[in-house]
């Protein structure tokens, strides 16, 4: 195991890029000392550390026909997009059994990155019990206005995306002075201001902090992306993500073009290898 932080970035299907990294760094038996994961980035982090290597492909792409899974009837039905019930209940209990047992015995600290509405601040969960805190891994991929907030011991959560995008400086915080960081966004991707903010005004209006957390994300994401891509440059963090935008939405349902994607993951990692070792051998 690597006394090293590994930062794994959501973006919604396109999460299914993580999923072939991390794929690949089971083949190689890689491990971290520290794992965040932030929305997709958090469910693909959860069968990595349990060790099913295909199982959070096959999450993403298998369902893609089941519409209790993505989609306007889950949306419709139970106000949640990617629907709960059945991500958090039937694949991993029923449909494609989870390790609880293996993740359970995880040597190293995993997190959540989950927004608190009332505050606006990052909350970085630390996932202990997989049986338990799996509440934890859907608060951080509930997006705004297509998923229900998400009530824990009193308070509201979303997706973490809206407050830490990517956790780099969280895990430098918390003392790892080395880090893997996996984007689903191509090289030269920026944000650009929200289109929705005028909805995001009406559906959180009792909730201020999350109307600002909105309006100013492209500016602190693309802070945060200059920030990682100077620290790379820079030699500071080891930084793995797709070289172009294969223009893959964060709803996709085109299983062809989550499988391409996959594999660009899977390949882009096992170019890397060699390099990342160097990065977290040395002195």
């Amino acid at each position: 195991m690597f006394d090293a932080g590994l930062v794994l970035e959501g973006g919604g299907m396109k999460g299914v890029y993580t999923a072939g990294v991390l794929d690949f760094f089971l083949d190689m038996g890689i491990e971290f000392s520290s794992v965040y994961g932030v929305s997709a980035g958090a469910c693909t982090m959860s069968s990595y550390l349990s060790k099913q290597k295909g199982r959070g492909r096959d999450v993403m792409i298998d369902y893609l026909k089941d519409k209790r899974y993505m989609g306007i009837y889950s949306l419709l039905t139970t106000g949640d997009i990617f629907g709960a019930d059945m991500s958090y209940n039937l694949v991993p209990n029923y449909l494609n059994p989870f390790d609880y047992k293996t993740f359970n015995e995880y040597k190293g600290n995993a997190y959540a990155v989950i927004t608190d509405i009332e505050s606006g601040e990052p909350v970085y969960k630390k996932i202990e019990d997989m049986s338990k805190d799996i509440v934890y891994i859907r608060a951080s991929s509930s997006l705004p206005l297509v998923s229900r907030n998400v009530k824990i011991d009193g308070h509201l959560y979303l997706d973490g995306g809206i407050s830490d995008a990517i956790p780099i400086k969280k895990s430098e915080a918390d003392g790892n002075v080395k880090n893997v960081v996996i984007m689903t966004k191509p090289v030269g991707f920026r944000r650009k201001p929200e289109k929705t903010q005028k909805l995001i005004k009406i559906r959180y209006h009792k909730y201020p902090k999350v109307v600002e957390l909105m309006e100013n994300r492209h500016i602190t994401y693309n802070e945060t992306m200059e920030y990682i891509e100077k620290q790379s440059k820079a030699g500071n963090l080891f930084l793995i993500r797709p070289d172009e935008d294969l223009n893959i939405g964060r709803m996709e349902k085109d299983p062809d073009k989550l499988s391409a994607l996959y594999l660009e993951g899977y390949k882009d990692a096992e170019k890397n290898y060699e390099e990342m070792l160097h990065y977290l051998n040395r002195g």
